[in-house]
Parts: C-alpha cells; sequence; structure tokens
C-alpha cells in the first residue's frame, strides 16, 4: 500500500541525481534521519530487510520484507504505511515532526521500501502485545546468554558494564534492577524488566524502548534472558 507515487531519481543535496531507493536505504540505517540530538536508532536498529531474518538477531520489529505491500500494519492499528513509519519516528526515535509524504526523506524511504516489496500483495504480519504482565517460566541460562547477545546487547552493550553500548542513555543490564525498588515499590524486579520488555516505553514504564511482541521474543526465550541476568 503506498503513500504517494514519485519518479525514481532523487536530486539529493550537492551529490547530483540518484536513484531514490538508494538514497532511501541509507536513510533508512541512518539515526540522522531524526532530527533529535538524543535519538541513537534508525530503522536498521528495530528491522530486518530480509524475508527471513539473519538467526543471529532477534529484532524488537518484524522484518520489513514486503512492508508496501501488506494491507495494514501493527496489527491493523495502522492503515497508512506511512503513518506506521511515523509511529516509529515519533514514539522510538524521537522524532519532533512527523514524516509528511511531500518530505524528500519520506519520499526516498517510501521507494525504499517498495524495492524491499517484491510482491503486488502480501499478508499482514501477526502482532501480539502482552496485555497483562505476567511472570514466565523460567528457562536455561545459556539459551538466555544467547538471546541476550541476539536481543539486547547491541543497544544495551555487554552485561554489567554496558560496554559498546548503542547510547549513554541504554540501560545497563541488569545492574539497572538495582533502581527498581525505589521507582516501582512493591513490585518484583523481575516482573518490572518483563514489563519493560512486553510494553516498552509505554504505561509510564519510561525511555524509548520499543516493545517485543510475542514473535518477536517468545516467552520461551524471555523466561531464558530472565535466568541468563539472574532476575
Amino acid at each position: 500500500m503506498r503513500w504517494l507515487g514519485l519518479g525514481v531519481v532523487l536530486l539529493a543535496a550537492g551529490c547530483g541525481p540518484r536513484p531514490a531507493a538508494e538514497y532511501g536505504e541509507e536513510l533508512f540505517r541512518d539515526a540522522s534521519l531524526s532530527e533529535s540530538q538524543y535519538n541513537s536508532f534508525s530503522c536498521a536498529t528495530c528491522h530486518a530487510t530480509t524475508a527471513t531474518p539473519p538467526a543471529d538477531k532477534v529484532y524488537a520489529g518484524l522484518s520489513l520484507y514486503n512492508v508496501a505491500s501488506r494491507p495494514h500494519w501493527f496489527g491493523g492499528y495502522e492503515t497508512r504505511l506511512l503513518d506506521a513509519v511515523n509511529f516509529c519516528y515519533t514514539a522510538f526515535m524521537r522524532g519532533v515532526t512527523p514524516l509528511t509524504p511531500e518530505d524528500p526523506k519520506s519520499r526516498a524511504l517510501y521507494e525504499y521500501l517498495v524495492s524491499i516489496s517484491p510482491d503486488a500483495q502480501a499478508p499482514a504480519q501477526p502482532f501480539t502485545l502482552v496485555k497483562d504482565i505476567a511472570d514466565v517460566p523460567r528457562g536455561s541460562a545459556s539459551e538466555g546468554a544467547r538471546v541476550y547477545q541476539a536481543a539486547c546487547q547491541d543497544c544495551h552493550g555487554e552485561p554489567h558494564t554496558g560496554k559498546g553500548r548503542l547510547t549513554e542513555l541504554a540501560s545497563i543490564l541488569p545492574d539497572v534492577a538495582n533502581d527498581y525498588g525505589t521507582l516501582f515499590p512493591g513490585i518484583p524486579p523481575r516482573i518490572v524488566f518483563i514489563e519493560k520488555v512486553r510494553h516498552g516505553r509505554f504505561f509510564g514504564v519510561g525511555g524509548n524502548m520499543p516493545p517485543y511482541s510475542q514473535e518477536a521474543l517468545s516467552d520461551q526465550e524471555l523466561g531464558a534472558l530472565l535466568e541468563f541476568l539472574d532476575l
């Protein structure tokens, strides 16, 4: 589903004509797509673009392969592709002003999304958010180490030190749980952590982390992660 029509060539400032999809891919992988000085996320931080995501990564967002060919997004909550993009742009990338159809960056990004959508029509992807937070069965610490590396380390860095984290605004895990007693009195740190993973920045938890749906991260994987972090 397309938000506008345009030619395939975009004039990039000072660079001469270039394919819009090429410029769009550059924007897709660039955190400076958002004008916020506090943003460190790019679209590529949370989304794969292949039909089969890499085996060593667990992304918060689902793959964007065929994204422009779907009938709706976010489990049906968004029915225009641009609105779905802007939800991520403003909620997680700290974008101040939503992208407009006329914005050259918006137009180029659209052409890139079309370029990774080879099918004329594609089914909507399931997107199941956990409404009510509850504990999950503990899993294997060794499996949890794999989940941490695949899902958490790119943003939060190495456990206990944060070495290599995407931004200093990203919490150091699991040490941030030491503050949960003050921030969330009476709630076990384990439950706060589950809430953070499942609801992200919403419901007063804070930060700008996106939520992990059940399709992105299973309860089994979450239980293993908690065991690895000793929560």
